[in-house]
């Protein structure tokens, strides 16, 4: 797919837009190519952040307000999980060269081990069940490795 269809109907984003944008595609959520999902949440968050300036709230306290309403349940996506798994984990068996790849070809092999977890919740890294994740993906990766390799 060429450069141009690719970012087709996303040059007119606004600062928000692109902002999270870019932060879905690099970390690989689902909502990446949903450009009624960009459109809704920044247009949200820039609405926050205008009402905040008519409220007499300091420009970085606005900003940071607009932030939280554009990411809001995005903080943790299954390929950012995994790839943080496989980079503290398996360091030594999956070579820094190959892990990006490693992580892709994974990813939908341990689809269901995410599916019991609320990703959403902004909170998930300090709670157990972000801790009984990890475990799992490093059971699963574990299995694969021990089946497949790298």
């Amino acid at each position: 797919m060429n450069n141009k269809k690719k970012n087709e109907g996303q040059t007119d984003f606004s600062y928000y837009g692109l902002y999270l944008l870019d932060y879905l595609r690099t970390n690989k959520f689902e909502q990446a190519d949903d450009t009624a999902f960009i459109r809704e949440r920044a247009d949200r968050a820039a609405k926050r952040m205008r009402g905040h300036g008519l409220k007499a709230i300091p420009p970085d306290g606005a900003q940071e307000l607009a932030m939280d309403t554009l990411l809001r349940g995005l903080h943790y996506s299954r390929y950012a999980i995994l790839r943080e798994v496989v980079e503290n984990e398996f360091a030594d068996e999956v070579p820094e060269e190959k892990r990006e790849a490693f992580v892709l070809k994974l990813l939908p092999l341990v689809g269901n081990v995410f599916s019991v977890y609320d990703l959403s919740d902004d909170n998930f890294a300090l709670s157990s069940d972000y801790d009984l994740l990890y475990t799992e993906l490093t059971g699963a990766t574990v299995l694969y490795l021990d089946e497949y390799g790298v």
